[in-house]
């Protein structure tokens, strides 16, 4: 299977085009048009042997099959509309749209060219302690699963952010982007085909000299099967060895399982922790090893046009719900009452 990127302004085109690589599949070249020259340098020193092209030249070569794309989150949407017009399979970054128009256009382009359109929510797809959860929950290890709590801290480092970076139009606000990981896992773990959002807030409490970038985020939803609580900032200390403590609580009703996703504060070294407590007792298990499946699974998905990595109502509805919680957001903290 060829692919080929185009939209290079997020670091998350390095995992995109690895998790490809590493599944098999062969890159036929991508499009070195960013916003950001940094992503673009990282991007060239991690992958030198592949072939520089243009846009138009790669949406026009019939033998290419998927066109990966993290672009500014306001612009995916039409790229991946466009490819999908040529006949391409699209993976995106998430978040996938960053409004209901685009959301509305994307399904529309869907359903008349019967292509694929995948969301890469890293913070599963690119996490092994997420695979070895799931396959603690499917074996019945902490009973139903009756609510999620996802954490989605980042690190500011302003130094290094593009000015699209602290404008909601072009990222189109902390829900609609970071939140998604966290809703994307909500629907998987609790196995829940829809939601609602209960209750949302966004605030900006960090540097004075973005007063309305929100750097702050929490959801509370609901489905017909459990509950859940998101929250997502961009206050990781500059202390923590990674970017962020990324962390997932599932509650089951015969036990608990925690995934420390990148760090485990003050204790065992390396990522993908998992935290497991059930009627037996408590222990951690190591999923640092456990190989990743998206990718493995697109790519078949591509060839037999199937639905094994991500349905494609899963994607529609995770991008629903965060624009929803998004639009119905109050802002924090809350401004006295007169």
């Amino acid at each position: 299977m060829k692919f080929a990127a185009i939209g290079l302004d997020h670091r998350h085109i390095y995992h995109m085009v690895g998790g490809l690589l590493e599944a098999g599949a062969h890159c036929a070249g991508f499009d070195p048009a960013t916003s950001d020259e940094r992503v673009l340098a990282g991007f060239r020193e991690r992958f030198p042997d592949l072939t520089e092209s243009t846009a138009d030249r790669l949406l026009d070569d019939p033998s290419i099959e998927l066109i990966l794309c993290a672009a500014i989150p306001a612009e995916r949407a039409a790229i991946a509309i466009r490819a999908m017009r040529a006949g391409k399979d699209v993976m995106v970054d998430k978040p996938g749209v960053t409004d209901f128009v685009q959301l509305a256009t994307v399904e529309k382009a869907v359903a008349e060219t019967g292509r694929i359109f995948s969301i890469c929510f890293s913070e599963r797809f690119v996490v092994p302690a997420t695979i070895v959860a799931g396959k603690l929950i499917a074996d019945g290890a902490i009973g139903s699963v009756i609510q999620t709590v996802g954490l989605g801290p980042h690190r500011f480092n302003r130094a290094i952010r593009p000015g699209w970076f602290f404008d909601k139009r072009h990222y189109g606000g902390i829900l609609t982007d970071i939140a998604s990981h966290q809703i994307d896992q909500f629907l998987h773990f609790t196995g829940s085909r829809d939601a609602q959002i209960v209750a949302s807030g966004v605030g900006h409490f960090g540097d004075p000299d973005f007063p309305d970038f929100e750097d702050f985020g929490e959801i509370l939803l609901r489905s017909d099967k459990a509950g859940g609580y998101i929250r997502v900032d961009w206050f990781t200390a500059d202390g923590l060895p990674t970017w962020g403590d990324g962390r997932l609580t599932i509650l089951g009703t015969e036990g608990t399982i925690e995934l420390r996703k990148y760090v485990d504060v003050s204790g065992r070294p390396g990522t993908d922790h998992v935290f497991l407590v059930d009627k037996a007792g408590t222990r951690h298990i190591d999923a640092s090893r456990e190989p990743l499946t998206y990718f493995r699974n697109l790519v078949a998905d591509i060839g037999a046009r199937g639905e094994t990595a991500m349905s494609q109502a899963h994607a529609f509805t995770v991008c629903r719900l965060a624009l929803e919680a998004q639009e119905k957001a109050a802002w924090l903290p809350a401004k006295p009452a007169l």
